[in-house]
């Protein structure tokens, strides 16, 4: 858990430097619209960071009591519900926002009626049943945290409704009770706010039903499992590895390529293999066994899983009986889990970082390299003036004014690129708007629901996934337009008038044809014809909107926003040194002006500018240290990291 305050207080350590760099930037002057805007994401950037960790098993595997080991132990008992069978009806997160008070936010499971994701209601406050918590009573805690453990019962009609039951679907047919009746959720989904240590450092807990319930709330699926940035799988040590487990693993926790990148499996329950007719080496080599058989079924290493004893852990940690707690192999599971996840977070997380401050730092260098130069002409300029009369400087006045009158000139033709800039950008929200992506989702809807057979539904979605593809693609070739007109402008101001100005920042959109492809292939897992001729169309077309179009709506309204950003700040270089040019002029004609109108002025002129000089030699050592100090501790580690 040390590792995990190390981690906050290196975040801490870094905003602090890159304010301080943003304080003494905005009174030198030297941050416009864009690097303002930049410094700003960073910073909440650092300061929203969250360390997602998803506990994913079939139920009665003891999940609730493995996170009732590793992070709530110290309150003295059970916080969250564990039993024998289901407890965790619905998805559960446990994180701490400082805005609101302790308490339990539970969406009401009739919400699944109405065509929005889960997601889609987390700005939504009337939507939700707010319980407080008492912290000063864990018997009370425990008792409101039993709320996601309810269950209600409703006929077939209504809970088909919500896409809990099809009469079609063999298992969920099963379900139906002797009185007519089938049990669902009580609630849809539950947000815990509680002052944990761990949690008020930017932790979030994600606790999930079993395989039924993640299959009828998709957007653990899609979205909550896959981005967490750690997940433990659980196992029960007594049965192994069973085919829904491994239905669990393949479809939904280990379907990227692949990678088991943070994902950890967790052999629970080893105490079921403490013999005590058998030596303890008989007990080690029965758990190594079970961790070997574990690991090859799921295509793993050995020493990514984990044997531990969850309840055994709960009880040493409560009763201070270390040997038990020893004996449970707990201690290697923590370790284990953010001593990987924290480092490879704190990766992430410094190279945007870095990123953001190397386009910083090039955007002043080059504000400053153009007060430099400024200064430089104007220098030279003064110090020819040294024994000229009146009228060689009369005609350097004219000469400005013919500068100052062609760089006005200049600006009137810039209005007329500014108009197609604004055509361009209209055009770009036209191809990507969420309107327009609403749009191909009600045309979806249309067809799907007007197909004779589920399997009719294949064409449509293709479709639509091609739409999304050629949405960006579209957005990409105007976005080349705007910066390649945006480019010629840099470039003609460059030449015409002595600038030095940085290109347009690009801006791609390739993540999110990644993201399209990522949720296809999901699409593709989840739908396949088995799913489509024993699941009826209703039940699939809630499935698909929850899930496949809610988060193609998410990543274009993502795409929206960095298209947005991006319309705000790829011309703020240019102006800004537009502005610093037409001042420099203007001080220049005003200099000049002076000296024509008092000639003894001039040689005080002069040791203005060389001061001037000077000062700017400190400037620029003063950002080189600032933005140095930034870059220091970005690439500082976590020192109980680095020694393990």
């Amino acid at each position: 858990m040390q590792d995990l305050q190390q981690y906050a207080h290196w975040r801490a350590q870094v905003a602090q430097a890159l304010e301080a760099y943003r304080g003494w930037a905005q009174g030198a002057e030297l941050l416009d619209g864009a690097a303002e805007q930049r410094v700003a994401r960073a910073l909440a950037r650092l300061r929203d960071d969250r360390l997602s960790v998803a506990f994913v098993a079939e139920f009665s595997r003891g999940k609730s009591e493995l996170i009732n080991a590793i992070f709530f132990a110290d309150y003295g008992q059970r916080i969250v519900p564990s039993s024998p069978g289901r407890t965790t009806m619905c998805p559960t997160e446990f994180a701490w926002e400082p805005a609101l008070v302790p308490c339990i936010r539970l969406l009401p499971i009739e919400t699944r009626a109405e065509r929005l994701a889960t997601g889609d209601y987390r700005d939504v406050p009337d939507a939700w049943t707010v319980l407080p918590l008492d912290l000063s009573a864990p018997e009370r805690m425990h008792e409101t945290f039993l709320q996601v453990s309810l269950t209600r019962r409703v006929a077939p009609a209504e809970a088909q409704r919500y896409g809990l039951y099809d009469p079609d679907d063999p298992d969920l047919a099963a379900t139906l009770g002797p009185d007519g009746l089938v049990e669902i959720p009580r609630w849809r989904h539950a947000l815990i706010n509680v002052p944990h240590p761990l949690l008020k450092q930017g932790l979030v807990i994600l606790d999930t039903p079993g395989l039924n319930a993640i299959g009828t709330e998709p957007e653990l699926t899609l979205n909550l499992i896959p981005n967490a940035h750690a997940v433990l799988f659980i196992l029960a040590a007594e049965t192994g590895v069973t085919k829904s487990d491994i239905d669990v693993w393949r479809t939904h926790i280990n379907a990227d390529s692949g990678s088991n990148a943070g994902r950890i499996v967790v052999l629970n329950k080893i105490d079921a293999l403490w013999d005590e007719l058998r030596t303890p080496q008989d007990n080690d080599a029965a758990i190594a066994r079970q961790q070997h058989d574990a690991a090859r079924l799921l295509g793993v290493a050995d020493a990514q899983v984990f044997p531990v004893s969850a309840q055994k852990a709960l009880v040493g940690k409560i009763t201070g009986d270390y040997a038990l707690f020893e004996k449970s192999r707990m201690g290697a599971l923590e370790s284990a889990l953010f001593h990987e996840l924290i480092p490879a977070r704190q990766d992430i997380l410094r190279r945007q970082l870095q990123d953001d401050l190397a386009t910083l730092t090039g955007a002043q260098s080059a504000l400053l390299a153009a007060r430099g130069r400024d200064l430089v002409e104007q220098l030279q300029e003064l110090q020819s003036l040294r024994g000229k009369n009146q009228g060689v400087i009369a005609h350097m006045v004219r000469r400005v004014e013919m500068e100052k009158k062609e760089f006005d000139a200049s600006l009137f033709k810039l209005q007329g690129t500014r108009a197609v800039f604004t055509t361009l950008s209209t055009a770009l929200y036209s191809i990507i708007g969420m309107d327009v992506v609403q749009g191909h989702v009600d045309a979806v809807r249309a067809a799907m629901e007007a197909a004779r057979f589920s399997t009719g539904m294949r064409a449509p979605v293709r479709t639509f996934f091609d739409q999304a593809r050629a949405c960006l693609a579209a957005a990409e070739a105007k976005i080349a337009e705007i910066a390649a007109m945006m480019e010629t402008m840099v470039r003609r101001f460059s030449a015409e008038h002595g600038l030095a100005l940085a290109l347009p920042a690009a801006l791609s959109l390739e993540r999110y044809r990644r993201e399209i492809d990522a949720i296809e292939a999901i699409y593709v897992k989840q739908f396949g014809t088995a799913t489509l001729l024993i699941t009826s169309r209703g039940t699939l077309l809630e499935r698909f909107f929850d899930t496949i179009a809610s988060r193609i709506k998410f990543a274009f309204r993502e795409a929206n926003g960095d298209a947005e950003a991006w319309l705000k700040v790829v011309n703020a270089p240019l102006e800004a040194q537009i502005r610093q040019h037409r001042d420099q002029l203007r001080h220049r004609q005003a200099s000049i002006q002076r000296i024509l109108e008092a000639t003894d002025s001039l040689e005080q002129k002069i040791a203005a500018f060389e001061a001037a000089q000077h000062d700017l030699e400190q400037v620029k050592a003063r950002l080189a240290n600032l933005s140095g100090a930034v870059a220091d501790t970005l690439r500082a580690d976590l020192p109980e990291l680095r020694a393990a």
